[in-house]
């Protein structure tokens, strides 16, 4: 799995990011945010229980990423097509305020590492700096759901530059030696 420190594969993914088939589908690549912290999340399946939760999770603290200058991407390895009829038919996609990104051929899950022996991609979490390099990765079992305010904390404390204790919450003091 490629982690911290290694650079953030380039892509080029068909993103979803309506409910309105005229204008559903976009190309979104590694240029697409230059300059900006991402992260992006990659969930295992449309139309599945566990999966949804944590986009919504994700949804509801869009807000506070694009404050932090970051851009949220969600990544599985559906068709843009499932992502849309997906989208279209549960109440807490509907509106997501970030793009759904198709990996159907696999390209960028393999590159990082992340799929599983059914060739779906885990349940894997990435911070990348304006730099396109890894600063933070974190994959959970597909049964557990992960915490995006946790995510948002580890950007906090990435952005600060600085050397941040156990439990450090923005605003806290950081470690100066």
């Amino acid at each position: 799995m490629l982690g911290i420190g290694k650079k953030f594969p380039d892509f080029n993914l068909k993103g979803v990011v309506s409910t309105d088939l005229k204008n559903a589908f976009t190309d979104i690549h590694s240029k697409s945010y230059e300059g900006k912290w991402l992260v992006v999340f990659f969930y295992p399946k449309d139309f599945t229980f566990v999966c949804p939760t944590e986009i919504k999770g994700f949804g509801d603290l869009n807000k506070d990423f694009k404050d932090r200058d970051t851009q949220v991407l969600a990544v599985s390895t559906d068709s843009e097509f499932v992502h849309l009829a997906w989208k279209q038919n549960h109440k807490d996609l509907t509106n997501l305020p970030f793009p759904m990104l198709s990996d159907i051929r696999r390209d960028l899950s393999t590159q990082l590492g992340i799929l599983d022996e059914e060739l779906v991609a885990q349940r894997a979490t990435y911070v990348v700096d304006p730099g396109g390099v890894i600063r933070f990765v974190s994959v959970n079992d597909g049964s557990v759901g992960r915490n995006p305010k946790e995510v948002l904390r580890v950007l906090d404390a990435l952005q600060t530059d600085e050397l941040c204790p156990c439990n450090w919450q923005k605003g806290e003091d950081t470690i100066h030696l």
